[in-house]
């Protein structure tokens, strides 16, 4: 199951004129990684640097917040997360993501799909209005008598709480949070070793030498472009 995808981008290239990419899906295995390097000539050698030029997939408001240096690991990791979670699941984290909590890093939103549980989503609940009616006519939270009702302002009602509760609409319904938020993933070292998956592409003797012959080649012509030759006047 692919979760999202990125267009990765030899960055030497480009910074030579040259678009040189390949899309790489998620969840992705280092035999991936490794293929999708090597045709786009980011071999460890002539090219080491690379980076994101675009992000698509299905997950609502994700891409928003994800950068062109992420690293690969990382992506891997909260790609594998978010392919456990169910339909229900995906659709709160959708919610969040548009709320914006916890998304200022990729680090961020693995730990907001590890604390899904302290969110809880009303699907179809996108107003004020509605959401007063449902508190007071479906939840009773607020005695209003028969009479009362038909001039009742439900939708001052539903602000209120919005703000009083930290509610949010989102375009799926409304979002609520309770519980204490964890913190779980720290940092690269908590990645589980099934989903690193960064490599350089292996090559063989061959490729090693002619990578290694087009870096000294590449240096040299560069030296005589800083270094040009003087010539001396014999008189």
């Amino acid at each position: 199951m692919t979760v999202f995808e990125a267009y990765i981008t030899n960055l030497g290239k480009y910074a030579e004129g040259q678009l040189v990419g390949e899309t790489l899906k998620f969840p992705a295995t280092t035999e991936e990684v490794q293929s999708r390097l090597k045709n786009i000539g980011v071999d460890g050698v002539r090219y080491e640097e690379f980076f994101i030029t675009a992000f698509d997939g299905d997950v609502m408001g994700l891409y928003d917040y994800l950068t062109e240096y992420e690293n690969l690991d990382e992506l891997n990791h909260l790609a594998h997360l978010i392919s456990e979670l169910d339909s229900d699941e995906i659709e709160t984290l959708e919610a969040t993501l548009n709320k914006g909590d916890h998304t200022s890093s990729v680090a961020d939103i693995i730990n907001l799909v590890h604390n899904l549980d302290c969110y809880e989503l009303h699907p179809g609940v996108t107003d004020d209005e509605t959401l007063g009616r449902i508190y007071v006519e479906d939840m009773e939270l607020l005695d209003v008598p028969d009479n009362v009702l038909p001039y009742f302002d439900f939708e001052a009602y539903g602000r209120d709480m919005r703000i009083n509760e930290g509610g949010h609409f989102a375009p799926t319904g409304y979002l609520t949070r309770s519980g204490d938020f964890k913190e779980v993933y720290h940092g690269i070292e908590d990645i589980p070793a099934e989903h690193r998956i960064f490599a350089y592409p292996k090559l063989n003797i061959r490729e090693q030498m002619a990578a290694y012959k087009e870096v000294i080649d590449r240096s040299s012509l560069e030296g005589k472009r800083l270094h040009p030759r003087k010539e001396h006047d014999d008189r």
